[in-house]
């Protein structure tokens, strides 16, 4: 029988999942015993695969929902896509539950990069105790030359979850719970030797999707209110060790994306642990905000937000900084700005930042709060990565021992 043949009655019959995304409608497709068979599986065996397609011109995995992708997996959705390749939800049917799974694109460098984020997976979930709040792998195999790596479901990003809220920040007593957690899985990772080198707010998911809508405010210019969502739960994961590496690997020159990325880094001085935990500074400031600390573009206009911001850069570092990096200094000291900057446009967007402490004041307001989270801010954001707080230094500040 095809899905077009099935009797109304049968329809009628079907159960939906309940609801489990917080602003989207659940998958199209039901785990097997809830749902009609479709067309294609009927064709191919009820656990048959799909016949065999070309990938398209990149590279990517050419699919259709509703097919397997093994005898294992069916495909749900497609959750995500990235340079790597994609993310699909999809049914295991020998665990019964919902599974992400990355496929990675079917080319050499991609393959390679798969193969190092499994070795790294593994070492994570190895020496784990069930503390790390890194995702966990489930299992990886190569199907029709793509790498394909097994992963628990999770709720949305923090990146998503802000968007979709219109950007409206989270509270502090929240962004407190959510720096807890990733501060524990980047001091556990550090402790294995591994940097992870790509901290941002796309790369930390909720573990549920469950969410509450609280209302907000209402506009000027209508009676209209405005809600806003929190999530039920403040459970984190850290996810994509795509760029993870290990401190004794030979390091690239450029690592972080770019509103993240610390300032050794910029000026071509080396880096190592410490790049993660600048990142994780600029990552508590954005849920505090709701929008990302240094919006740039280009190397010299972030180096001067950095100065608005924090103040100037030591000089320590400035005359230290690689042949690359000379051309955002006069006299190899003092940073070449506004000079050297590209537009007004770039000179305004600088001009508008505050302080860090005036930042987080207006944002967290005047507290006991707003005091220790803006110290341990200062204490993340420092220039010199040797004097930059430690994972288990920031976990042990007065911040995290605030109770609400």
């Amino acid at each position: 029988m095809t899905a077009v043949g099935i009797d109304s009655r049968m329809l009628k019959r079907i159960r939906k999942r309940p609801r489990s995304a917080w602003d989207v409608g659940p998958s199209e497709y039901e785990p097997e015993a809830q749902r009609p068979l479709l067309a294609g599986n009927q064709a191919n065996g009820r656990n048959g695969s799909p016949p065999k397609r070309d990938d398209d011109r990149e590279g990517h995995y050419v699919y259709n929902l509703g097919e397997n992708l093994t005898p294992r997996y069916k495909i749900l959705n497609k959750m995500g896509e990235g340079t790597f390749g994609r993310v699909l939800e999809c049914w295991d049917r020998q665990t019964r539950e919902y599974v992400a799974i990355k496929v990675v694109r079917s080319i050499r460098k991609y393959r390679d990069a798969a193969m190092i984020e499994v070795d790294v997976l593994n070492q994570i979930a190895n020496n784990d105790t069930g503390n790390s709040c890194c995702v966990q792998i489930r299992d990886w195999f190569d199907y029709r030359n793509h790498i394909c790596i097994v992963f628990e479901k999770l709720g949305p990003s923090l990146f998503d979850f802000l968007k979709r809220n219109k950007y409206c920040p989270f509270p502090v007593d929240l962004v407190r719970e959510f720096g807890r957690q990733l501060l524990e899985s980047v001091a556990y990772m550090h402790d294995l030797r591994l940097i992870h080198t790509d901290l941002k707010p796309e790369n930390i998911l909720l573990v549920s999707s469950e969410y509450v809508k609280l209302p907000g405010f209402k506009r000027f210019s209508s009676d209209e209110m405005q809600y806003r969502c929190l999530p039920k739960s403040s459970a984190i994961k850290l996810i994509d060790f795509g760029s993870t590496v290990f401190d004794n690997q030979i390091h690239s020159s450029i690592v972080s994306t770019r509103h993240y990325r610390a300032p050794e880094i910029i000026l071509g001085l080396g880096w190592t642990y410490p790049c993660d935990l600048w990142s994780v500074g600029c990552i508590l400031v954005e849920l505090c905000a709701g929008e990302a600390l240094f919006q740039t573009h280009e190397n010299l206009e972030h180096l001067a937000m950095m100065e608005r911001v924090l103040g100037p850069l030591p000089q320590h570092m400035t005359q230290r900084a690689s042949h690359g990096a000379e051309k955002y200094f006069r006299r190899g000291a003092r940073l070449n700005w506004p000079l050297g900057a590209v537009s007004r446009e770039s000179i305004r967007a600088v001009k508008k930042l505050d302080s860090l402490k005036d930042m987080v004041s207006r944002r967290v307001g005047s507290s006991k709060s707003s005091s220790f989270l803006t110290d341990l801010l200062y204490g993340l954001l420092k220039y010199d990565p040797s004097e930059r707080l430690t994972a288990r230094q920031a976990l042990a500040h007065p911040f995290f021992k605030i109770t609400t």
